[in-house]
């Protein structure tokens, strides 16, 4: 697998006595982040190598795993490798068939080599290959729909099960290509759910909110891939992996134990909207903020919190004005731009925000409620 020159690019974070890289998992580049890899193998100047939710579905007697055979009959035909590609760029990783018409759901950063003007191909589990059409892109939840040129009339659609349904310790299985090598199984448990895994890429921060946590082994490659219960449903989207980085700090390697998927109860629905409409439809707060570090507020004197440089539409209704500093959002203390990003993902034009905001040294309390773009 090939890196770019620069090696990969991670953000060590902290978890317990160890440090660990979060790392988007595509092939050839490594995106990595916070304690987790987007999982796509992308290539970058060089060449590409070439639940039993409820009761459901089947496990093998006497362990704590889906019988992986069938699940694997069942749900591979549904699967797809992905490349994309565009000038120096390259990279590959899965999909799934998602929606009647040869709709394909993946993660963003998996075709983001292509969204200038690239080429996509997807390849069958049979081995067929056609090219693909990028219908829509969210990179704020790293989802993403490519549309088949055949329509993917002779293959099936994945079936789709409820992540809200899932516990830990319920077995699940990873499918997917990583490193390239179509058709991957692996299996394992829900090691924890909730997780909420931020993952920085090339210029843009992808937000996995509500992530399901799982031991089965996701490389890069797995990125965009299907994490499906033991009925074959589809309960997440693989995106990212942990990594523990060497002495100087630079992650990389494979799966250890620690990936991250996309919960289906919040990809479905982005998805249908990228479909319909080509864009994710996430509301506005009309507020561009900068953060002002606690070493900064406590050296001028100001409050610790994010200053707004402008407020526009739903933040102007609300009465922020240019100079305020937003000190809580919902409750809680407003510490990073970020906080806002992720209201916006998670909730629905017509929704409200509860912030505090401090203005002449008086604090405020004030609701904004989100507008649709």
């Amino acid at each position: 697998m090939s890196h770019t020159d620069d090696g990969p690019h991670e953000a060590p974070v902290r978890s317990g006595p160890s440090r660990l890289l979060v790392v988007a998992i595509a092939e050839g580049v490594i995106v990595a982040a916070l304690v987790i890899a987007l999982i796509v193998v992308a290539v970058r100047n060089s060449r590409s190598p070439a639940s039993a939710a409820s009761g459901s579905g089947s496990t093998d007697a006497g362990t704590a795993m889906c019988a992986a055979i069938p699940v694997a009959q069942q749900v591979l035909p549904s699967i797809v490798t992905i490349s994309a590609s565009s000038g120096a760029q390259a990279g590959t990783g899965s999909g799934q068939i998602f929606r009647d018409g040869g709709y394909i759901l993946t993660n963003d950063h998996v075709i983001s080599p292509a969204a200038s003007g690239g080429k996509v191909f997807v390849r069958y589990s049979d081995g067929h290959s056609v090219d693909a059409t990028i219908v829509g892109r969210d990179p704020g939840t790293d989802l993403a729909v490519l549309k088949a040129s055949d329509s993917a009339k002779d293959y099936p659609v994945i079936g789709v099960g409820s992540s809200a349904e899932l516990q830990v310790g319920q077995p699940v299985v990873a499918l997917g290509a990583p490193l390239g090598l179509s058709s991957t199984v692996t299996s394992g448990i829900v090691s924890a759910l909730d997780r909420y895994v931020p993952v920085p890429g090339e210029g843009v921060t992808h937000h996995l909110i509500g992530a399901i946590q799982t031991d089965a082994a996701i490389n890069p490659g797995n990125s965009g891939g299907a994490l499906v219960d033991c009925a074959g449903k589809l309960v997440g989207i693989n995106a990212a992996i942990a990594t523990v980085p060497n002495s100087a700090g630079v992650g990389g390697g494979g799966s250890v134990g620690l990936g991250f998927a996309i919960p289906v109860d919040l990809a479905g629905p982005i998805a249908d909207e990228l479909i319909r409409t080509g864009k994710p439809g996430h509301p506005t707060t009309g507020l561009q903020v900068q953060e002002i570090p606690p070493a900064v507020a406590k050296a001028s004197g100001a409050p610790a919190g994010l200053f707004v440089l402008a407020a526009t539409g739903p933040g102007a209704q609300a009465g922020l004005r240019t100079g305020d500093v937003i000190t809580k959002i919902d409750g809680q203390a407003a510490t990073s731009s970020e906080q806002i990003v992720v209201a916006t993902l998670t909730r629905e034009a017509g929704d409200t925000l509860e912030l505090t905001y401090v203005r002449n040294g008086a604090s405020n309390t004030t609701k904004l409620t989100l507008a649709a773009q």
